[in-house]
């Protein structure tokens, strides 16, 4: 068993698993394929809302339906009407599993305070530091938990 970079690794069968410790800024579980962006996403004109897919055609995850996914984004841009957008795909049960960002995103965690108390949904947020969110592997299955723990296992070489 070593450490490199806060990330635990441990070799079992031709196995590692990896455990990333983020900030549960918003808590909860999710199990599920993680889609991983490099650049931040304005979800008011880039993520719609009806579908769970990223429809602004200038950032590299275009097309890409999220909704049945983990989604991590480094943060948000553009305004404040992210909450709102998030706050709708949240009602219409077309968000992401779960979201991780680098560092806390005050947008996305409103988003997720206020369908809590309204719809009595909610979804985890993570955030993590800028050094651990560019270790997160885009396309592997992945658990996130209540703690803020981020874990995949993936096969040795």
């Amino acid at each position: 068993m070593g450490r490199i970079n806060r990330n635990r690794k441990e070799e079992v069968d031709s196995v590692t698993e990896n455990v990333l410790r983020g900030q549960s800024v918003i808590s909860g579980s999710a199990n599920g394929r993680l889609v991983v962006s490099r650049e931040p996403l304005s979800f008011w004109g880039g993520y719609d809302l009806e579908s769970g897919e990223i429809i602004d055609r200038q950032h590299h995850l275009s097309g890409k339906v999220v909704k049945d996914c983990i989604l991590a984004v480094p943060g948000t841009k553009g305004s404040s009407t992210t909450t709102a957008v998030l706050l709708e795909a949240m009602q219409r049960g077309n968000a992401p599993l779960a979201i991780i960002t680098s560092g806390v995103d005050s947008f996305l965690a409103l988003a997720l305070v206020v369908a809590e108390e309204m719809y009595r949904k909610s979804i985890p947020l993570v955030a993590l530091k800028p050094a651990e969110y560019a270790e997160l592997p885009s396309g592997h299955e992945i658990s996130v938990e209540e703690d803020g723990r981020i874990t995949w296992i993936q096969p040795n070489r």
